[in-house]
This record gives structure tokens, sequence and C-alpha cells, in this order.
């Protein structure tokens, strides 16, 4: 049994049999969404699937928090976006002007990296819930009752949540974040009242539309709540009855859409989970103000990052999954996250890993393939490879190992002519350019983004004249002898052979003998002649490739023929 089906069951469970499953994620799109956070979307995402599977009702209910408020300017905005600091996330300009607001632009990309990924959700703007009076009731009923909730809040507030000893810089950054997102208490009123100053409910400033306000009292029977803002000076009054310019502070509102929406499953991260945070404190208010039982639930770790060469996503610092899916094929993504329990930690790297990662992918696939060696580990590439609504997800017709198709990148500029022979010649005769999608592009990108231009492949352009007239005899020979046995217009096997049997045919040997010690060491060498006179450098790719690549001609050119 898989981490995905005890959730499942879970939720189930939680929900009771035959009912309607909800299982929710929620995100504040207030910057990048980057990899570690996707696992709130996809978590729940794969126990949908799950319960969509055994035919039980389920909806995946995503919330955006983009009713938070704008906490700070990162690197890269103008500075007098700092006026904007305390007012949500959808009142906020997007400074980059492709979009209708700060929350909208960090949205959208993440948006259409899920629908890449086949993960449908229903979507749920907070801005739009608190300021149609969605949540009107549910408002009322917390500041009613705004005492007993204190009670719980203090219980909790002395203990600290911090990192664990192990916590990488990111999950450090993170867990900063989240801790400052449930600090609901602002500073204590002007009269010194802390009840006040601990009210459950937060407005934005009516005048200058910031959170910066501070209560200065509340009329039960009115339901008016005074206020003065500490930003413009502004002091007035809201109606929760009426008005609709402000939402409950976090640690209540999380338990307050549990209930609302009847959620039976959600994740979070564990920051969420230690003593004093905000999973810990709404499993208490939840049934005792807003009669819900929490739902059930997995913890997930944080996710690092290595080898990252470059970013199209900057802003945040780490990569998104618009990053990931530059170079990862949509399933593979999807598996990252399947194959391991939330609880366990892992990094993803755009390094050299990626063309490993490709490998080990491909070989469960084959393994998948065949029924009888069915696991936990090709059930998850089952899960990773389709879902319900969009079936099998976009995977090349003809699976080209990616280590062949990132060096074919690297040495064709992209020649839709020279990638067809080379992949042809490397045993795949009827692939078109067409059937290696979307992994040669992604190939592609990922040579030309992620391996550092020191270890990129550069064609010489015209012969190194220096170096074939100071050639050895030993090189003079290597290279009648490779010239001469080197066909026209040959496949790989057959460029193969000619590159590893010209040493063995200059020490009196055939093509098909097995190499002595001379030979090995005679091989190692003349790679590296080739290597020079081919592309100025002592390695690069797999010479039959790079022989193919360059074309009979522009080999014999540059090798002095």
């Amino acid at each position: 049994m898989d981490w995905v089906t005890r959730a499942a069951d879970d939720a189930v469970r939680h929900a009771g049999e035959g009912n309607l499953v909800t299982v929710a994620s929620g995100a504040s799109p207030s910057g990048p969404i980057h990899l570690g956070n996707l696992r709130e979307f996809i978590t729940p995402h794969f126990v949908a699937e799950e319960l969509r599977r055994r035919g039980v009702p389920v909806r995946h209910l995503h919330s955006w928090d983009d009713y938070d408020r704008f906490r700070k300017v990162p690197a890269g905005v103008p500075a007098e976006w700092a006026e904007h600091i305390g007012r949500p996330l959808t009142a906020v300009p997007d400074p980059w002007e492709c979009h209708d607001s700060w929350a909208a632009h960090f949205k959208a990309p993440l948006q259409e990296s899920l629908r890449q990924l086949g993960v449908e959700m229903e979507e749920v703007s907070q801005t739009e819930m608190y300021t149609a009076g969605a949540y009107r009731e549910q408002v009322l009923l917390a500041v009613s009752r705004r005492d007993e909730i204190e009670a719980v809040l203090a219980r909790h507030r002395t203990k600290k949540v911090a990192p664990a000893e192990d916590a990488s810089d990111q999950e450090a950054a993170d867990l900063a974040d989240s801790v400052a997102n449930d600090d609901e208490a602002p500073a204590p009123s002007a009269g010194g009242d802390d009840a006040i100053a601990r009210f459950p409910y937060r407005p934005y400033c009516r005048e200058c539309g910031r959170d910066t306000v501070t209560t200065t009292a509340y009329d039960d029977a009115t339901t008016t709540l005074s206020y003065t803002c500490s930003a413009c000076g502004f002091s007035g009054t809201t109606d929760l009855s009426t008005d609709t310019d402000g939402k409950l502070v976090w640690k209540v509102d999380w338990p307050m859409r549990w209930a609302f929406e009847k959620v039976n499953f959600e994740p979070a991260g564990r920051d969420h989970m230690t003593p004093g945070s905000s999973y810990t404190v709404g499993t208490e208010i939840a049934p005792s103000i807003f009669d819900w039982r929490a739902p059930a639930r997995v913890i997930y770790a944080f996710v690092g990052f290595a080898g990252v060469q470059k970013m199209s996503s900057s802003a945040g610092g780490v990569p998104t999954a618009t990053d990931a899916l530059r170079v990862l094929e949509a399933p593979m993504l999807r598996w990252l996250y399947v194959r391991r329990a939330p609880t366990q930690a892992f990094d993803i790297d755009f390094g050299p890993a990626v063309v490993r990662l490709y490998d080990e992918w491909d070989a469960l696939g084959r393994k998948a393939a065949d029924p009888e060696k069915a696991d936990v580990a090709t059930l998850a590439w089952h899960r990773a490879s389709a879902t319900a609504s969009a079936g099998t997800l976009p995977t090349p017709a003809v699976p080209v190992p990616f280590r062949t198709l990132s060096s074919v990148a690297d040495v064709t500029a992209g020649s839709a002519a020279l990638i067809s022979r080379i992949v042809e010649s490397s045993g795949f005769p009827h692939a078109s350019v067409d059937d290696l999608e979307p992994r040669l592009t992604k190939a592609m990108q990922w040579t030309a983004e992620h391996v550092p231009a020191s270890e990129r492949t550069t064609v010489r352009e015209t012969p190194d004249t220096a170096r074939l007239s100071s050639l050895s005899e030993d090189e003079e020979l290597w290279l009648r002898i490779f010239l001469d046995r080197l066909p026209d217009d040959g496949d790989l096997d057959e460029v193969t052979a000619v590159v590893y049997g010209t040493p063995k045919v200059a020490r009196g040997l055939g093509f098909d003998d097995a190499p002595t010690d001379e030979v090995k060491a005679d091989q190692k060498d003349f790679f590296r002649l080739l290597y020079n006179l081919l592309v100025d450098a002592d390695r690069g790719p797999r010479l039959p490739t790079l022989v193919l690549a360059l074309g009979t001609e522009k080999v014999r050119r540059l090798l002095g023929a």
C-alpha cells in the first residue's frame, strides 16, 4: 500500500462512506510558487485521482489566499511598491504590467504549469469570497465567541515554532514566512484593552486600503467595529453585518474554511503542524466554534534545490514548476512527488542528475509495462503517467534516451535533418522529429540553460593547421586509417566500429578483435586527438554521435583530408 492509498482511505473515513469527499489545498500568490510549494497542490491531486479511480465522488478545492496582505517588496521590484505594503494582494498593481494585480501575476504561471501536469482544481479566490460576504455568518460567529477563541490562542501563543536543526535555508525561509502569516495579534489598542487588541477579525482601512489598523472598540449589539489606521491616521468604523472590508485572522480563518467547505483531507507543510502553529490551533477551534472535525491530513516536508544554473522565474530565487517543465516531461515531474511519501524531503537537481533521472524513468517505464512486475514503484509510475480526465500525459512516441538527445542538441544547433539522421542511425529508423517531442525540446533547453558554457561543445570552423602539422607518427597513422575506413553515409554502429577499431588496426588487429592493453591506451590518445581536432577540447559528446552530427564531409575537412 502506498501513501496515496492510505491518504485516500483516511479521506473517505472522514467524509463517511458514500459521501462527497473534499480534498483541499491553499496557497498565497505573494510571489513565485516554487517547487517546494508544489507539494501543496499535487498531494491532494493524487489523493483525488485515487478516489476517482475507485468511483468515489470527489472534488479538489483550491483556495487562493489572495486577500492576504502584501508584506514586503522583493528584489527586482521598484522601491515605490512599498506604499502597497498592508494591502490585499489583489489590490496591489502588477509591477510588470502584464496582469491585473500582483496576485494574478503569480497565479498565472502556476495555473499553466498545473494544466500541463494534469492537475484539475476547483479554484476559489478568498478576495471574492470575503468581499461577496460569503463568510459573513462565520465571521459574526467567530467574533461573538472571541473570548473562547482567545483562550485557545493564548494556550498556544507561547509555543514557539522553530525550524528543525537540519532545516535547509529555503525551509527556514518558508517557515519564517508562514510564522509571519500566522501572527494574528496587532499592536495593543490605544485604550490598552488586550481583548480588543487580540480581536479575531481585522479590517482593511477604508481610507488607504491597508491592514495597519488598531481595533479600538466593538459593539456586539450593532456589530460595529471601530478602528484607527497607523498608516494614514484615519479613524472609522465597519459593520460586520453589512460590510466586507476585512477578514478573519489566519488561525481562525483556516478552521472556519474547513467547516464552510466541508474539507475532509488537506495536506500542510510541517511548519503548520508544530506545537502552537496553525493546524494545532485549528484542530481545537474547528470543532468548538465551527462544529467541524479537523480534516485528515498528511504532513509534507520541504523540497530542496541543487545544480541550478539558470532560472526563468528569478524574482523568487528558487525554481518553479515552469522552470522544471522546461527540462522534465510532465509525468516525470509528477513522479518526483508521488514516488516518495510526502514526509520525505528530497532535492531536485537540474544539473547532470537530469540525465540519470531520465534513465531511471525510462527503465521504470519498461518495468511498468509488464503486469507481472507490478509493485509500489510501478504504481507510482502509473499514477504519474495519466489522470482520470486527461488520460495519458504527453510523452514521446519514440523514447530516445535523453542522454542521446542532449548530445545531439549540443552539436546540431537544432537542425531537424541532422537530429533525424543521428536518431535513425542510433537504432530508431522510423522516428521523425515529431516522434521525439516533447523530450527533444526539453533536451535542447536543458543543454542550453543548464550545461555550463565550459562544458558545451563548440565545433571548429576551420582545421587546426598547427596541430595537424605536428602530428606524431602514431597520430598520422590513426588518422589515415580512420579516414580510409570512415563510411560516407554510415549509421551509428558503423561509425562506432571505425572510431573504436582504428587503434586496433594500427596494432595489426581486426575491428572485431578484443582490445589489448596497448590498444586501450591508444584508444584514449586517439579519442583525445579527434576531440582536439574537431571541437578544440579533450573530451565532448560520444565520438560516434559527434561524427554523425558533423557529417563525413566536415569531419574529413577538419581532419585535414
